[in-house]
């Protein structure tokens, strides 16, 4: 299946960059794709890996003589942090230009790692949206999430096994990064069941048999490896008192998918529903990503039980996400109190309705025209 990944670095210039995002969302062929006379060092070979890691300055050593027409393409730069030194040395001695992937920096922020000081552009690629895939299924996306390998089979299960597996081996056991891997092994399954909701630390800590500050640094560790990420609430209410505790979100809706053991999702399940709203949340955020934008998302949640899925911005855009066929009236409670705070909020329900339409002065969009105009700059 042929693809076009919208993050294209054009804005970057001449500048060195940072490429971070979970494993097997693209970096790679991204880079390759962009860059294809790019000098690549792919720390992902065990001979590549071992040799650069016994001496660093073969980096400086091979590259010496380059100039500054040359680009040179590190894949997995956390796993040889002491690398990073010598990048350092021959962007300001040679004017190389350095693309940097990886997977995870918390190894380089453990280790006090050289971090270029601002010397390259920070970037973030997700799995695939759906303004990436001519024909896109939604039905798929919802089952499979939108890393690449899964997104594009019948039944993605070995896949995301193997996934979770090597994420818990290369990036949880290799790393020491928890003492017990069976307790953490467990915190995955756990956050997937809190996945959307509000996080309660006591109450997760308890399922999982260890402190309330061991999954606080479960939860850090997540969003370090770039596998899950928080949404905080959005506080600024002036009539109602908000909720103040973030939501979690894995990074895609497949890995949920798989440890909670759903699969074949149709639509009219609650199953459904969870996963429908997760990855629409997916998309938003990767739009905001890719657009550089500095508003936020967040979610709205009162103490008396008003909520709204997605506020963008500073109010600016209110979204209820909601997979029915046929949004009604009782639906929009949530968005018409947010309005009562935000009267210049734009107000959208995103649902599975035949036709776009207006009720009670809010849009109702059908995922499809929703998804369309989100990637087409038309909702924010």
């Amino acid at each position: 299946m042929e693809y076009k990944r919208i993050l294209s670095f054009e804005e970057a210039g001449e500048d060195s960059l940072f490429l971070w995002g979970a494993r097997q969302v693209g970096k790679s062929t991204l880079v390759k794709t962009i860059f294809p006379g790019a000098i690549v060092y792919d720390l992902l070979k065990s001979d590549e890996f071992e040799r650069l890691a016994r001496h660093p300055s073969l980096l400086r050593e091979e590259l010496d003589k380059k100039g500054p027409e040359t680009v040179v393409i590190v894949d997995e730069i956390q796993k040889v942090p002491p690398l990073l030194d010598e990048v350092h040395w021959l962007m300001e001695n040679r004017g190389i230009r350095f693309i940097l992937c990886g997977s995870s920096a918390r190894k380089l922020k453990r280790v006090g790692t050289n971090l270029l000081g601002g010397r390259a552009l920070k970037y973030t690629l997700h799995p695939l949206v759906s303004a990436e895939i001519p024909d896109f299924d939604l039905i798929r996306a919802v089952n499979n999430g939108m890393i690449p390998r899964h997104y594009m089979i019948q039944n993605p299960k070995k896949r995301l096994q193997s996934y979770i597996g090597t994420y818990l081996k290369e990036e949880i056991q290799d790393e020491a990064v928890v003492r017990q891997l069976s307790s953490f092994n467990r915190f995955l399954e756990i956050a997937a069941q809190t996945d959307g909701e509000i996080v309660n630390y006591s109450n997760i800590a308890s399922d999982c048999g260890v402190s309330a500050t061991t999954v606080k640094e479960y939860f850090n560790i997540l969003q370090q490896t770039l596998i899950g990420y928080m949404v905080p609430s959005f506080t600024k209410s002036k009539k109602r008192r908000a909720v103040v505790a973030p939501r979690f979100y894995y990074f895609d809706v497949g890995v949920v998918n798989y440890l909670l053991h759903r699969s074949s999702l149709e639509p009219g399940s609650a199953d459904f529903g969870h996963a429908f709203e997760h990855f629409l949340i997916q998309e938003i955020q990767a739009y905001l990503d890719y657009h550089d934008h500095e508003d936020s998302l967040a979610y709205w949640r009162t103490d008396s039980g008003y909520e709204v899925d997605a506020v963008l911005g500073d109010a600016k855009v209110a979204i209820e996400i909601k997979s029915t066929d046929e949004v009604q009236s009782k639906h929009t409670k949530g968005l018409k109190a947010f309005m009562e705070d935000f009267p210049d909020t734009r107000p959208i329900v995103v649902s599975r309705d035949r036709a776009p339409r207006t009720l009670n002065g809010i849009e109702i969009l059908p995922v499809e025209t929703f998804l369309k105009m989100l990637w087409a700059g038309a909702i924010y």
